[in-house]
């Protein structure tokens, strides 16, 4: 048990969910392939990218496609939707910079993998 869950120990069960707590071979693959591909493909590569082609220079194309990739969490719980909220910037600011959704599925991949080692028994 680590020392935030030790303090909070609802905060801790309410971002780590029974496929963080103990993941199937299907949970690793949604979690580490599937979902970030796609995700990243429908937020970053599609509404994101759309969004910079209109506003250029904005700053509403991060924001929104960070909001959607919030939203798209939100079958987990809204504690899970505002998690997320975060990283959702940080993977929509990554795409502004380099126009890459494969970068993004990257990272992605990879912020899931670090929640499953801090999640898991």
């Amino acid at each position: 048990m680590s020392l935030i869950s030790s303090i909070l120990p609802w905060t801790w069960d309410a971002a780590c969910g029974a496929h963080l707590y103990a993941p199937s071979a299907w949970d690793f693959l949604r979690l580490l392939l599937l979902s970030p591909v796609l995700e990243e493909l429908v937020v970053r590569a599609g509404l994101q990218e759309w969004l910079m082609r209109r506003w250029p220079a904005s700053v509403w194309p991060v924001m929104v496609s960070a909001g959607a990739f919030s939203l798209l969490h939100l079958g987990s719980g809204w504690h899970v939707a505002l998690a997320v909220l975060g990283p959702g910037v940080v993977l929509a600011m990554l795409y502004a910079r380099t126009r890459s959704w494969r970068w993004c599925a990257l990272a992605h991949s990879g912020m899931n993998a670090f929640a499953i080692s801090v999640c898991s028994n």
